[in-house]
C-alpha cells in the first residue's frame, strides 16, 4: 500500500494509471490528501464511487496518530505521537502573536550526542519517514484548527524537535518537496527553518536541493569545548563548519541563523562572546541565543537572564545581529532541548508496576 501521505504527482499518477483512471484525477487526490487535509478516500466526494473504494485498498492510513496533548501556561502545546510500531516522537505547536510555529521531528531519537540535549540521551532508534514527517505537520494542522478556530493557522515550520535533520536529508529533501509545492502543502520555504549541529557535506546538499532557511547550533567558541558538548566536532573541525558556511551559495539578503545554546560558566562569558564575532567575520549571519532548557539527567545550568542580555549586547556592538529566544513550554517539558518521548512511557511504567504494599 502507498502511504497517503508521501503522495506526489508522479506516484500519484501511477497509482491512478494502475486502477484504470484518468491523470486528471491526480489533482483532485493530492488536493484532498493535502489542502483539505483528507485521509479517508471514502470522504473524497467528487471522486468516483469506484475510486473511492479503490483507493482505500491501495492507500495506507496515517503513519501516526496523537497519543496525547499538553497545553503551556504560556500556551505552547506538545503533540505526543505514537507511530506504527509503537514508537513515539513529539512536535510543539507555539503561538506567537501573528505567528503558530510548529517544531517538527526527524528522528526517533538522536546520534549526535549534544551534551546540553535531553533528546540526545535516547540515542538513535531509527529515521523517520516521509510520511511520518509530513504526517506531523498534518496532525498538528487539525490540532491547531480545533485548538485557535479564529486563527491563521500553521504559518511557520521548523525542524528543531527530536533528531538531526541532516542525517535524515534521503528522507527530508521529499519531505520538504511536499511541504512547499503548490500541489502539497503550498507553504513558503521562507517560512521553513532547518536546524543542524554541522553535518557539513549535507549542509550544501540542503541548500543546493530547497530554498529554506539554515540554522546551525554552535554551542561553543572554542574546539575543546565545542567537542565536549557538541561530540560532532571530532569528525566536523569547528574550523572547517564555519569556512563551510562561508562558502555556502546563499542567496542574496539570506542570512545563516547560528543557534547558541547559553550554559553557565562553559560556554557564556565575554570572551566567548567576543570570540564569536571574530569567528563569524565573513559570513553572513545571524546569531539565535538560547536559554539552556533543564531535564532530568542535565548536567549543566542556564546562563542568567542578565549574563545572557550582556552577551547579546556585546554581539550587537559589534555589528551581529542578535535575538534571545524565550524558552516556551518548560512546564511540559516542550522547550528547545527537552523532547525526549518520555512521559507517556514512565505512565506506563508506573502502571504496569506492582503496587507498593501499605
Amino acid at each position: 500500500m502507498l502511504p497517503v501521505h508521501a503522495l506526489d504527482p508522479a506516484s500519484a499518477e501511477r497509482l491512478l494509471s494502475e486502477l484504470g483512471h484518468p491523470r486528471y484525477r491526480t489533482e483532485q487526490l493530492l488536493g484532498w490528501v493535502y489542502r483539505r487535509g483528507v485521509d479517508d478516500p471514502q470522504e473524497m466526494t467528487d471522486l468516483p464511487a469506484a475510486l473511492r473504494e479503490a483507493l482505500r485498498e491501495h492507500l495506507g492510513p496515517p503513519a501516526l496518530a496523537v497519543d496525547r496533548v499538553q497545553t503551556s501556561s504560556d500556551g505552547t502545546r506538545k503533540l505526543a505521537l505514537r507511530l506504527a510500531d509503537g514508537e513515539r516522537i513529539e512536535s510543539v505547536l507555539i503561538p506567537d502573536r501573528e505567528r503558530l510555529t510548529l517544531c517538527v521531528s526527524s528522528q526517533v531519537g538522536c546520534a549526535m550526542g549534544c551534551g546540553f540535549c535531553a533528546t540526545a540521551l535516547l540515542g538513535l532508534r531509527r529515521q523517520l519517514s516521509v510520511e511520518e514527517i509530513v504526517g506531523q505537520v498534518m496532525q498538528a494542522r487539525r490540532e491547531a484548527a480545533e485548538a485557535w478556530p479564529d486563527g491563521t493557522g500553521i504559518t511557520n515550520i521548523v525542524f528543531m524537535g527530536m533528531g538531526e535533520p541532516l542525517h535524515n536529508l534521503d528522507r527530508l529533501l521529499p519531505a520538504l518537496d511536499i511541504l512547499v509545492s503548490p500541489w502539497g502543502l503550498g507553504i513558503s520555504p521562507r517560512r521553513i527553518t532547518v536546524s543542524t549541529v554541522g553535518l557539513v557535506p549535507e549542509m550544501r546538499r540542503l541548500l543546493e536541493s530547497t530554498k529554506v532557511h539554515l540554522a546551525v547550533s554552535l554551542g561553543a567558541t572554542t574546539e575543546e569545548t565545542r567537542r565536549e558538548l557538541m561530540p560532532v566536532t571530532r569528525k566536523y573541525s569547528l574550523a572547517c563548519l564555519l569556512e563551510e558556511c562561508r562558502r555556502l551559495p546563499l542567496p542574496r539578503r539570506k542570512r545563516i541563523t547560528f543557534e547558541y545554546t547559553l550554559l553557565a560558566g562553559k560556554n557564556d562569558s565575554d570572551e566567548d562572546a567576543r570570540r564569536l564575532v571574530r569567528l563569524l567575520h565573513g559570513i553572513r549571519a545571524k546569531v539565535n541565543l538560547i536559554y539552556w532548557n533543564p531535564f532530568p539527567e542535565g548536567r549543566y545550568e542556564r546562563a542568567s537572564r542578565e549574563r545572557t542580555e550582556r552577551f547579546q549586547r556585546l554581539l550587537l556592538d559589534h555589528g551581529i545581529p542578535a535575538s534571545v529566544r524565550e524558552s516556551r513550554g518548560p512546564d511540559i517539558a516542550a522547550a528547545c532541548g527537552q523532547l525526549a518521548a518520555r512521559a507517556e512511557a514512565d505512565e506506563e511504567k508506573q502502571s504496569e508496576a506492582p503496587a507498593t504494599p501499605v
